[in-house]
């Protein structure tokens, strides 16, 4: 929690944890304002969670839940209605503080001028100088008939603008500058924090702590370029704007998209409520990796379950890999035969390029886990230890089964997020729409997507954005300079399988399932499980992934260049680019 004063009766902030409540109580705060929805990322208190601690420790609560990239009229009303009212200092919060301080602006449009508005934002460290247009509206307006009306407008166009600052994000930002030292580039990213999810399975396996997975934000943007410190609420292709949380605009020449996706922890009826307590855990949250380190390490018998929704989810192995760490320390340990381990997995196949399977197989055996194909998990009762899962037999019949566990590690469904799946650069599933080669927009041609939450059928891995960053930049920069010249992405994806502690089978393959190892077959044989492959995913690839990878150093990701082919600009070719690479 960072506390921005913007009034003498009003200060700002990020979210707030229960825990806060005490400092902001010997602060001297006496009302809080939540402007923020609930749910709109995973570790998120809930307003209810909230209000409790509230009515607990004395304070005044309200919560007036603000759309992202949609501060209305109505918002603004609410907003002033109870700053009016409520005992102050009064502290208001949301993700950032950004939709906090756009609803106070807008609050004191007409009383102070806009400069004086802007620099007193500003001065706390936000910037809402597109806002100025709807300010000055406001002030014109409310002398008529005292209501206000939006007019959004933002003069300054960059060169790029970057949605997201993931793997994907800073990676594309490093090799952008790379090949152009001078361009100017935004990156909107409201997180503070960086996560290296990669590791998370090796917290949730004792081999890393989860402090060495997370990174400062501020350390890891480029110096040149401008940081944005704003939620993404929509996109404006026809008007090559994308829309920000506070509902201002920012402008671009050339857009890449890289959002990352949903974790859909409330498909799974009571999971959201269990999570991190009676044995219900999961390596894909970052507070919650050490509790599965918890858990295997305190396992002295029962049953253990690990669960794979349907896909698309990111790194497909994970949900194994979390198993067969967990059973290489009850196996170290002499707990495994006392221990009753079982995969259930929505696919049809242990995993899905079959060159693996056989490798993986073998610490199935070896661990004498129990696999159950076709079964998904869609309920979970964590007081009572009991998993239900949607079973379909051969005939395609679905009925479903309850199985009581000990201990439940979970991989959540996943799909695109929401401020993506209701734009018009998301195809019908959600993703956004994207050329599998070029990672152009297939309708919006100065517009580029890369990482986890495009609609090209890659595995979704850190290293598929490896590859994937180098042909992003490269085709911007062809954009931007009208040259004919294009690369092209094979599909790569790696899966570093930690079968045990100490070895990996390392899975790297493009599209179709073909495999596309990195290094020769006598230095590292992706089909076996080795100690070199250990040693590239816990030594190697962390310094890959921050040293090189986001500072646009592109060891062993050189893409392929199509000289003569170019990216084509018209939104009704974008389309045929596959078929002109195949035919150069």
């Amino acid at each position: 929690m960072e506390i921005k004063k913007i009034s003498p009766n009003l200060s700002v902030s990020d979210q707030i944890k229960l825990t806060d409540f005490n400092a902001l109580k010997s602060q001297g705060f006496r009302s809080i304002i939540n402007v923020r929805p609930d749910n709109e990322e995973d570790v998120q208190v809930s307003s209810k969670e909230i209000k409790a601690m509230a009515d607990e420790m004395g304070f005044d609560y309200v919560h007036i839940p603000v759309v992202s990239g949609n501060v209305t009229d109505e918002n603004v009303k609410a907003f002033k209605g109870n700053l009016d009212e409520m005992m102050g200092p009064v502290l208001s919060f949301c993700r950032t503080g950004t939709r906090a301080v756009t609803l106070w602006a807008l609050c004191e449009a007409g009383h102070l001028s806009t400069s004086a508005i802007l620099n007193t934002a500003n001065e706390a460290g936000y910037d809402i100088g597109s806002l100025a247009d709807r300010l000055d509206q406001a002030i014109v307006v409310d002398a008529k008939t005292g209501k206000q009306e939006s007019k959004l407008d933002n003069t300054h166009v960059y060169d790029v603008v970057i949605v997201g600052a993931g793997a994907g994000g800073l990676a594309a930002a490093g090799s952008l500058l790379k090949r152009d030292s001078n361009l100017d580039i935004a990156i909107i990213e409201p997180r503070d924090t960086h996560y290296y999810q990669p590791g998370w399975t090796l917290v949730g396996g004792g081999v890393f702590s989860r402090n060495q997975t997370k990174r400062p934000m501020k350390s890891l943007m480029p110096k040149n370029v401008k940081w944005i410190k704003a939620a993404v609420a929509g996109f404006r292709p026809e008007a090559n704007s994308v829309v920000i949380e506070g509902g201002e605009q920012i402008k671009y020449e050339a857009l890449v998209v890289s959002p990352g996706l949903k974790l859909d922890w409330d498909k799974i009826k009571g999971l959201r409520e269990t999570l991190g307590r009676n044995g219900v855990t999961s390596n894909y949250r970052f507070d919650l990796a050490s509790y599965t380190w918890e858990l295997v390490k305190s396992l002295k018998g029962g049953k253990a379950l690990f669960t794979q929704p349907p896909m698309p989810i990111k790194c497909a192995g994970a949900p194994q890999k979390a198993m067969y760490l967990s059973c290489d320390y009850w196996k170290r340990k002499g707990k495994l035969e006392d221990i009753d381990v079982h995969f259930h997995t929505a696919g049809g196949v242990l995993f899905g390029v079959k060159d693996y399977v056989p490798a993986l197989e073998k610490y199935i055996e070896r661990y004498d886990a129990k696999t159950h194909f076709l079964e998904n998990l869609v309920a979970i009762d964590g007081e009572a230890k009991k998993a239900t899962f949607s079973v379909t037999d051969a005939d395609g019949n679905v009925k479903e089964e309850v199985q009581s566990f000990d201990m439940i590690h979970v991989c959540p469904p996943q799909t695109a997020h929401d401020f993506v799946k209701s734009s018009p650069i998301a195809n019908d599933d959600g993703w956004v729409e994207v050329n599998n080669e070029t990672l152009q927009h297939v309708r919006y041609g100065n517009i580029f997507g890369l990482g986890d939450g495009i609609s090209a059928p890659n595995a979704k891995t850190a290293a598929a954005v490896r590859k994937q960053a180098p042909v992003v930049a490269h085709n911007v920069i062809s954009l931007l300079n009208n040259k004919q010249s294009a690369a092209v992405y094979e599909g790569y994806g790696s899966c570093p399988l930690t079968v045990e502690k100490g070895k990996v089978v390392l899975a790297e393959f493009g599209y179709g399932g073909v495999l596309q190892p990195t290094m020769p077959k006598w230095i590292i044989d992706g089909t076996k499980a080795t100690g070199l492959a250990w040693f590239l995913k816990e030594k190697l690839m962390p310094t890959l992934y921050f040293d090189l990878m986001f500072r646009g150093y592109e060891w062993l990701a050189k893409p392929e260049i199509l000289t003569h082919s170019p990216i084509l600009h018209e939104v009704d070719k974008a389309c045929d680019f596959e078929d002109t690479a195949k035919r150069a």
